[in-house]
């Protein structure tokens, strides 16, 4: 069966694996022959979310390595996007639909059309976030103290 793309990118932090990702993993294997998928570096989250991931770098690349949907991991050290097009050339980004619609995913997806670059936008699953989880996690703690 012939699919929609060749290749796809997507990235995230992939902390405390959940449902939530490997659904999206699995969406975009769907729609691309070869999935090229980005784990934020431990340097990278602390910058933009001012936290440290609870799993090391090196072990959620191993994580995301053994899905049988991913074809590729590359570390992902920089929120430029298309700067991964760059080094990668995707036909296709994936991400979650939080952002669209937003200025700064309008401005990447114009960028992105004039490469003839696609993004499509998944739904997030509800009621699963490493945030929540992470959260969980810290409250039995306090409870065991």
């Amino acid at each position: 069966m012939e699919k929609k793309y060749k290749v796809g990118y997507t990235t995230g932090v992939f902390d405390l694996f959940h449902i939530g990702h490997l659904n999206i993993l699995k969406k975009s294997k769907e729609l691309c022959d070869y999935l090229i998928v980005g784990v934020s570096t431990d340097e990278l989250v602390q910058e933009y979310k001012n936290k440290t991931p609870m799993i090391p770098f090196s072990e959620r690349v191993a994580i995301v390595e053994a899905i049988k949907y991913v074809d590729k991991v590359v570390p992902q050290t920089s929120m430029d996007k298309f700067k991964a097009w760059e080094d990668l050339h995707f036909d296709v980004m994936f991400h979650g639909n939080d952002w669209k619609n937003s200025s700064l995913y309008n401005e990447m997806e114009e960028k992105f059309h004039s490469v003839g670059v696609s993004i499509e936008y998944f739904e997030y699953t509800k009621n699963t976030s490493s945030t929540k989880l992470q959260a969980a996690i810290a409250k039995l703690n306090e409870q065991n103290d």
